[in-house]
This record gives structure tokens, C-alpha cells and sequence, in this order.
């Protein structure tokens, strides 16, 4: 039987967080990780192609909130605690530069999350945090008699006072949290990309449109932003951030529903009246070759052929049925998903603990007392952007510092 006052079950992103952050604020404490792998920090590893998008450039908590689709109401206090400056400042302090990137991604200036994963296993060494590797956790009792939790590996017996679950989106570990009486909201899927098998886009992969609006027909769940066109149907953060908002309705759909684009953010009157215009001033023109607003050439043509036009057709040759159906695929292109596929190796998932059953001031348990919790383990996911680690560092901060000053010193 091994004893810890603090024993943090999980070796990824919160968990080596909540340990680092533990011993710094209450030196006395004696702390373990538990990991199942072979090796820790996994996610952290493949993060932002390999380069991990540590946080995001959004100051204000109230802003912060709105890119988490579960989590919004209970994170708006905790930012308050712990948020992106504070993590900045906390990499920085252990020599770890981070920097922003156009669209307020932040990494690490080396461009590689071995930065990250160093960091953490320096600091964990450096506190003497006992981080134990291939540790399978099979069972957690509630000894209530010494106040203890006894966790069982397959080859080990543990226990301690104080227990921080951070493991993520695990099936199993989710059935152990339940048995512990704790409501778990059915994970399914979030952050991917949809599939659709269409003509209009099935040879321009790799062709992006800036700024579209995206809407799936029959809900009310819409976005916009940049889209980018696979080869297998669509991704980049107009579709990502439709599938993290609309996790639970399209898991209900299978995956199958239709989705309306409008290419240029103009309504249909506006975009006819530019495309009658342009029809008086280049007659002579071949539409086929003369891309607007701005959009990619290869869309623009891809969308002319599905007007009914040919590649000879002329401006002045173009009647008022493929004017219409040109606006209308400009505005209002209908295209079916049928079934989801992974956003690179980044698997998110929408559900976890229930949000109702935690207190968001200190991440402990409402049911029971020194258990906590950090990161995905909790029903709390976010878009794409490196708003999920965000999620980790907070949770983790606010829970070992609550867990340091609960302990004695």
C-alpha cells in the first residue's frame, strides 16, 4: 500500500498542472500522478500539428465564455480566478515564451509542444511529484472510516486524502466516477469535420473561402468564418464550430442532415443586382474567368457549372433563370453531410461529468468532499483555437490551489 496526500489520476495537461501547482503553493505536500500509458502529456504532444496551441489571445472572461459550447455559464467565475494572462505569465516565469499568431492562436515560440511537455516533466522533477506510468486504475473506494480514498492499479494499491481526476474523455473512467455518485452526460463526439459528397467541390481540395455564413437547415445552429473545402467534404472553423455547438443534436441526427452556405455573406437581392452589373459592363467576358467577390477561382467556376452554364458562356449570353441559379448557389448552396470524420488527431468530446454536481469556485466535487476535478474529465468543451487547454489550466490551478490550502502546511 502506497500512501500520498494528494494522488492526481491522469498524466496529461491538467493533471501535471494541478500537481506543479500544488507543490508550489503548499511545499509539504506529497504528491503522485497516476498515468495509464507508457507516457504522459499525449494530447499536449500531437496539439496544433505538433506545435501545441497552449491558449488563446482573448483577454475579457465575459468573451473568453462564448467558445465553449458546455461550460459558458460555470467558467465565467473561474476566468475570473485564472485565464489566458495567467497562463501566459506561468509558462513565462518557467522560461517558456509563448506567441500569438493572426488568428490569436498562441504557441510556444519554438513552435513545438516538446517545449511544453519539458516544462512539465522538468518542474515535476524538480518538486519531486512522483509521476508513475503504466498505472491502469481498475477501482476507487471511499474509505470513510480513516478518510481516505483507496485506488486500486493491477498491480498496486494506493491511497490518499485528497484525489483530482483528470482523464479526460475516458469511457471507463467515467463508469468509476458514476459509482462514486456522480451523474456522467453521454459523451458524444464534438469538433469534426462534415463528410459530403458533392460534385461542386469534389476536385478543388484544399481551396479555402474566407468568410462564409453556414447554416443547418431545420435547427437554428449557424456560424461563420473561414471554410475550407477537403477531400472528403469540409472543415476550418466555420463547419468546427457548427459541429462543437451542434454536438448533441447532430450525434441525434447520425450525422446526417443538410447544410446551406452562403459563399459571399450577401443576400439574394444584393448579389443578383452585383451579378446584373457585371453582366452589362462585361458582356464580352466569359463568366466561366471572371471570378467575383473575391472569391476562389476554382469555387467561383465550380459554382458557375452548377448554374447550368458552360466554360464559353458569356456575360451577355447568360438569361435570367442562370442569373437566379448562379445567385442562388453564391447565397444559398444546399449541400448533404452524411457522417463526420476527426479534425486532424485533436478528438474532442461534448459530455462528462455533470457541470450541476461541481463547484466551480474550488472544481471540488458537491458529492464527495476532496475529490476534484480538471479538464475534459467535466462535461466542458470548447471550439477549436486552444480554448480546451484553457479549460485545463484553470480547472487545475483553481482545484490544487484549493487543495494546497486545505492541506497542512
Amino acid at each position: 500500500m502506497k500512501h500520498y496526500d494528494v494522488i492526481i489520476i491522469g498524466g496529461g495537461a491538467a493533471g501535471f498542472f494541478a500537481a506543479i501547482n500544488c507543490v508550489e503553493q503548499n511545499p509539504n505536500l506529497n504528491i503522485c500522478i497516476l498515468e495509464k500509458n507508457k507516457e504522459g502529456l499525449q494530447k499536449v504532444k500531437i496539439s496544433g500539428g505538433g506545435r501545441c496551441n497552449v491558449t488563446h489571445a482573448e483577454f475579457i472572461p465575459q468573451e473568453l465564455v462564448h467558445n465553449y459550447p458546455r461550460g459558458e455559464k460555470e467558467l465565467l467565475g473561474p476566468f475570473h480566478q485564472f485565464m489566458t494572462g495567467d497562463t501566459i505569465e506561468w509558462f513565462d516565469k518557467r522560461g517558456v515564451a509563448l506567441k500569438i499568431e493572426e488568428d490569436g492562436r498562441m504557441f510556444p515560440v519554438t513552435d513545438s509542444s516538446q517545449t511544453i511537455i519539458d516544462c512539465f516533466l522538468n518542474e515535476a522533477q524538480k518538486l519531486q511529484i512522483d509521476v508513475l506510468y503504466s498505472q491502469n486504475v481498475q477501482d476507487i473506494e471511499i474509505l470513510e472510516a480513516q478518510e481516505v480514498f483507496q485506488i486500486k492499479t493491477k498491480d498496486t494499491n494506493f491511497q490518499c486524502e485528497k484525489l483530482l481526476v483528470a482523464t479526460g474523455s475516458s469511457v471507463k473512467f467515467w463508469k468509476l466516477i458514476s459509482q462514486l455518485g456522480h451523474t456522467i452526460v453521454q459523451p458524444v463526439p464534438s469538433l469534426f469535420t462534415f463528410n459530403i459528397n458533392d460534385k461542386r467541390i469534389k476536385n478543388i481540395p484544399g481551396v479555402v473561402a474566407q468568410d462564409v455564413e453556414v447554416n443547418i437547415l431545420k435547427t437554428d445552429l449557424s456560424s461563420q468564418g473561414p471554410l475550407l473545402i477537403t477531400h472528403w467534404g469540409m472543415s476550418a472553423p466555420a463547419i468546427l464550430k457548427l459541429s462543437a455547438y451542434g454536438a448533441v443534436e447532430l450525434a441525434k441526427m447520425d450525422y446526417k442532415f443538410q447544410i446551406e452556405i452562403n459563399f459571399i455573406k450577401q443576400d439574394f437581392e444584393s448579389c443578383l443586382d452585383h451579378l446584373k452589373a457585371i453582366k452589362h459592363d462585361f458582356g464580352k467576358k466569359l463568366v466561366y474567368k471572371l471570378p467575383q467577390f473575391e472569391l476562389p477561382k476554382r469555387l467561383w467556376q465550380q459554382l458557375v457549372l452548377a448554374s447550368g452554364m458552360t466554360q464559353d458562356t458569356r456575360w451577355a449570353d447568360v438569361n435570367k433563370q442562370e442569373l437566379d441559379s448562379l445567385t442562388e448557389q453564391l447565397t444559398q448552396a444546399v449541400f448533404d453531410v452524411n457522417g463526420k470524420s476527426t479534425f486532424k488527431d485533436e478528438f474532442v468530446t461534448a459530455g462528462g461529468i455533470d457541470l450541476k454536481e461541481v463547484n466551480f469556485k474550488t472544481f471540488e466535487s458537491k458529492r464527495v468532499p476532496n475529490l476534484y476535478f480538471a479538464g475534459e474529465v467535466l462535461n466542458i468543451d470548447a471550439i477549436t483555437g486552444g480554448f480546451n487547454f484553457q479549460n485545463a489550466w484553470t480547472g487545475a490551478f483553481i482545484a490544487a490551489k484549493t487543495i494546497a490550502k486545505k492541506s497542512p502546511l
